[in-house]
């Protein structure tokens, strides 16, 4: 036989585009439009409806950036079209290979009641199948005329990206508002042909299969007439049945589709246009599923469902009845789906109680499995915080976009760092908009690692970002692929189902221990630093509030702020969503969140105050308040008395104009460059720099990625540096303990102070930057006279290491890594810290001096600032202030201390007496992170605290107050039915701990 294979494929594609898919709409008369366009910001559903509006024809433009604009649609429908399927087509300026990225809308009824959302890919309206003839049609539509940020030619600057800047220009053309016949034979006949042109194209060439295919595929082209495709569609389709009802080989691939619409609470739009996605996404999902009986549909972060809640019930009341039917499925167990590298201990936990709690409280669902398929690498701390929420599974398929490596499993346990395993799942598919194209299916089969071991695997089906979710056209190829020879079978299920069946196959799967690092965005650990450092202020404030709350509460009957704890809670989990932490968002978003930020600081700040005014009483005695949780300058963890006598620090003018600073501990020499060219650790005699190098030392590198600006640093930055060594002032400090140093650079000022003060072994770095540089990155560099393979990193809960060289391809793609408090590395008998207030991403490099004494140098480089120009052009422009502290001689146990200190500074009240702490550990290494009353309102006080050194530990937690029991919770503050209660003597509780081992405790008071 001759090889016509190309002729008929390029027949297919051609007939499909020009004859068949034209014909899905064969009749249609256009409808009446009137549009009102809100003066601001949006308005509530009943103002917009009832609002006036002025006609607006076709082809004309509409829609200023970030505009509301609601269109009132009318018509009849001819009284010809008697018992057919009408629809309404209602194109507002789309383009369709844009789901998600522009306008949109949602679709009322005159009475308010919501519709359906409009998107891209999703422009039609039932009106009626069949209809009567002569029904009248009236809605309305609420259309968000969103500027496309990221376009053909994406990373462009813009100023689009913020309301401030954006303009009014009419961002889009009105183009079909219409009332159209729907020939669902035409359409079932456009499915069947794409899904099986989709198959063959991804069939081997001499496949039997795909000849069948293509045959079959020739013969329903043979019977379609050209000038009358609707007529003999039902004949091309019956051409089609017998390839369609071949049964899949039973070792096929399965594949869990889940009706997936991902939203990103905030990235090329503000939050309060995120409410409205959801909404919209929520409406189009709650009508296909009365569509269609099959699909499963799952949504996660559970302050998207509140959101609906608060502002669109009507919607609401449609998703929590498809909610008790099984088949709208709250997934993740998140209040967001959060960036996991830079959160801490406490608010990665919190994200998990507040997101699961909300579930349980709606509509009495737990969720089993962490959802988190676009998080930019996961923290190694995790798998104990999913396990300790309750939780048994994590999905993710964001660690497929590496760039260096390709990640070795599909299906895997995932050890974090204190042992704990959560079964894993990279969806093979690669994506999770899958649309159920034939490539996409091909491709999970193909690139499913664990062939042999498994064969199930999942697959996150629907436009997100406010594409709208799963259309009926994905449902549709998923009912044909079912179970279609050639093809993995497709099943819609829930995640839990899913998790279900792939852990009962595949019972040993393979581990990966330690972090998920994701060789991509590496960027996003310093861009928007002002966004970073109001999410770091906050998680210790929050600790705050809930610390002296609590202790004023059980000790003076102070009134705990539930109710505003809890509302602060979330928005700052609301503020870690993985593009609003990470830097990635528009310039509005950063914005407001730095407004948030300090609208929050305001509140805690208050809360504390008020609660340690309560303890304090009226007196004289000057106290201090230590919120760490260990003991600093006499004064206990949680607790305030005065304060012990430091010592003293003193000054000396070197002869080169440099300066020395000496407080017995440490001595630090600083030279005329305001450069730290000595720091020796008196009682070990170690000198801390390495010969011939200085610290403190600015570097500047040019910084243009190669693509997704804010989330990326290309390696090739490192090519080209420049030491900022000038110093327009080094000047002493009037304190007789500090430095102070002004640079001037580009259009930016640094100006410096250093510190040491008195009883403490640690040289304090204050940085404050005016940046107004472009596409320049900005470190702070300590090159240290240390050797050692690997340094640690603090993250959850914990630390772990990563290693100081690049033997591997792994090891060198980590050329850009997270930490939260400190860095720390270590040879046998010393260390030295690093510590920080605010800042995340930071490199340490190795180089063996070929001059002097043949040593290892060993540089820290913390990153200060980017200024990438895409999305927000504008970004990290103004004054920042850092503060970082070099510690040597430090222990891990020092690095752990010295990280809480700097993040927790003392505060000073006059008072009458100290205040002895609520709960207190007598073992440094056992680090209690939050102290707060039980969210239940029953005045149990609630303790959670790990080991933070790495080693076993045994210690006594004593309760400053009666104790009558003590339950072992988990995250949710639920006693565990698998732990018996600790013993209590006295208010004393003993506790056993495993290296890095996280535990709650729910103490009943008397």
């Amino acid at each position: 036989m001759h090889d016509d294979r190309t002729l008929v494929e390029a027949r297919l594609r051609r007939v499909l585009d020009e004859r068949v898919r034209p014909a899905v709409y064969p009749e249609s008369v256009p409808l009446e439009v009137a549009v009102w366009h809100a003066p601001g910001e949006p308005v509530p559903v009943a103002e917009g409806l009832a609002a006036d509006s002025e006609p607006i024809t076709v082809g004309s433009r509409w829609g200023a950036p970030w505009g509301t604009s609601w269109f009132r649609v009318t018509g009849t429908v001819p009284e010809a079209w008697a018992g057919r399927t009408v629809e309404a087509i209602l194109d507002l300026g789309f383009d369709e290979n844009m789901p998600g990225f522009q306008c949109e809308g949602l679709v009322y009824r005159p009475d308010g009641t919501p519709v359906k959302g409009l998107n891209p890919r999703n422009q039609w309206v039932r009106i009626g199948a069949p209809v009567r003839g002569g029904e009248e049609v009236r809605l309305h539509v609420e259309a968000a005329s969103n500027p496309v940020i990221m376009d053909y030619r994406p990373f462009t600057p813009t100023p689009l990206g913020d309301l401030e800047t954006a303009g009014s220009d009419p961002q889009y053309t009105l183009t079909r508002m219409d009332l159209a016949v729907l020939d669902e034979t035409v359409w079932h006949l456009v499915t069947d042909l794409e899904v099986l042109g989709e198959l063959m194209a991804e069939l081997p060439v001499d496949s039997p299969r795909r000849w069948e295919i293509l045959r079959a595929v020739e013969r329903a082209l043979d019977a379609v007439d050209l000038q009358d495709v609707n007529g003999t569609a039902g004949q091309a389709r019956s051409r089609l049945t017998e390839v369609l009802s071949a049964p899949a080989v039973p070792s096929a691939h399965r594949i869990s589709a889940v009706g997936h619409a991902h939203i990103d609470s905030a990235w090329l739009w503000p939050l309060r246009e995120t409410v409205r996605k959801v909404a919209r996404t929520a409406a189009n999902m709650t009508a296909l599923l009365d569509d269609e009986p099959d699909f499963v549909f799952a949504m996660s972060q559970a302050q998207q469902w509140a959101w609906i809640k608060e502002h669109r019930p009507e919607v609401w009341a449609r998703v929590k009845k498809a909610v008790a039917d099984g088949r709208f499925v709250p997934a993740g167990g998140m209040w967001v789906e959060s960036d996991t590298n830079m959160p801490g201990s406490e608010a990665m936990a919190r994200q998990f109680v507040h997101g699961k709690r909300f579930f349980l409280d709606e509509f009495g669902v737990e969720n089993d499995e962490a959802w988190l398929p676009d998080t930019f690498g996961f923290a190694a701390g995790l798998p104990q915080i999913i396990k300790a929420a309750g939780s048994t599974y994590l999905l993710t398929q964001k660690i497929s976009w590496s760039r260096t490596n390709s990640f070795p499993h599909h299906t895997f346990r995932w050890e974090g760092i204190d042992g704990t395993r959560i079964f894993t799942h990279f969806p093979p598919v690669d994506t999770y908009n899958c649309s159920m194209r034939g490539a996409e299916i091909a491709h999970a089969v193909r690139n499913f690692k664990d062939k042999g071991s498994a064969r199930h695997s999942l697959a996150p089906t629907g436009w997100g970002d406010g594409g709208g979710g799963t259309t009926r056209e994905m449902v549709a190829k998923a009912a044909r692929l079912r179970d279609l020879e050639g093809s993995a079978t497709v099943t819609w299920e829930t995640p839990s189902a899913f998790f279900a069946k792939a852990a009962a196959e595949n019972p040993e799967p393979p581990v990966w221990v330690g972090e998920l690092y994701l060789e991509l965005h590496r960027a996003t650990l310093t861009s928007q630093a002002g966004t970073k450092q109001g999410n770091r202020r906050s998680e210790h404030l929050l600790r705050e509030a809930e610390l002296w709350a609590a202790t004023a509460a059980v000790r003076t009957g102070f009134p705990y702020p539930y109710a505003d704890l809890d509302r602060i809670w979330k928005t700052v989990l609301l503020h870690q969503f993985h593009d609003i932490l990470p830097g990635s968002s528009i310039a509005w978003v950063h914005r407001e969140a730095r407004a948030t930020y300090a609208r929050v600081a305001d509140e805690l700040n208050a809360v504390v105050d008020a609660a340690q005014r309560a303890l304090a009483g009226e007196g004289g005695v000057p106290l201090v308040f230590n919120a760490a949780p260990h003991t600093r300058a006499g004064v206990p963890a949680g607790g305030a008395r005065p304060a012990e006598a430091p010592g003293r620090t003193t000054h000396t003018e070197r002869p080169d104009g440099g300066h020395v600073l000496d407080n017995g501990l440490l001595r630090v020499g600083i030279d005329a460059r305001g450069l730290v060219d000595s720091a020796v650790d008196l009682a070990n005699d170690r000198e801390t720099i390495a010969p011939g190098r200085t610290g403190n030392v600015l570097q500047l590198h040019q910084d243009l990625p190669n693509m997704w600006d804010a989330w990326d640093v290309d390696e090739f930055y490192r090519n080209t540096v420049t030491d900022l060594t000038d110093a327009d002032e080094v000047t002493p400090g009037d304190d007789g303990a500090s430095v102070r140093i002004v640079r001037t650079f580009g259009d930016s000022r640094v100006t410096q102070v250093l510190s040491l003060a008195p009883g403490e072994k640690r040289l304090v770095v204050d940085t404050e930057v005016d940046w107004h540089e472009t596409e320049k990155f900005l470190k702070l560099a300590f090159p240290l006279d240390l050797h050692t393979d690997r340094y640690a990193s603090e993250t959850q809960f914990g630390h772990f290491f990563r290693p100081t060289h690049t033997n591997t391809s792994w090891e060198a793609a980590k050329f850009e890594a997270c930490n939260h408090r400190f860095v720390h590395l270590q040879e046998p008998d010393w260390g030295v810290a690093v510590v920080n207030d605010g800042t995340y991403g930071h490199d340490v490099t190795r180089a063996v001096r070929t001059d002097g004494d043949g040593g290892t140098t060993t540089t820290v480089r913390v990153s200060l600032l980017r200024a990438p120009r895409f999305p927000d052009p504008e970004t990290d422009q103004g004054v920042h202030r850092f503060r970082h502290a070099l510690v040597p001689g430090a222990s891990i146990g020092d690095a752990v201390r010295e990280g809480w200190r700097i993040n927790l500074p003392e505060r000073r009240l006059d008072g009458a007496a100290e205040v002895t702490p609520l709960v207190s550990v007598d073992q440094d290494s056992v680090v209690v992170t939050a102290v707060k009353l039980a969210d239940d309102g029953s005045g149990d006080v609630v303790v959670r605290f790990h080991e933070a050194h790495g080693a076993r530990a045994r210690a006594t937690l004593t309760a400053g107050f009666p104790v009558v029991g003590v339950d072992v919770t988990d995250l949710l503050e639920r006693p565990l039915a698998d732990t018996d209660p600790p013993a209590v003597d006295d208010g004393r509780i003993a506790v056993r701990l495993r290296p890095f081992e996280l535990r709650t405790l729910r103490l009943k008071r008397a």
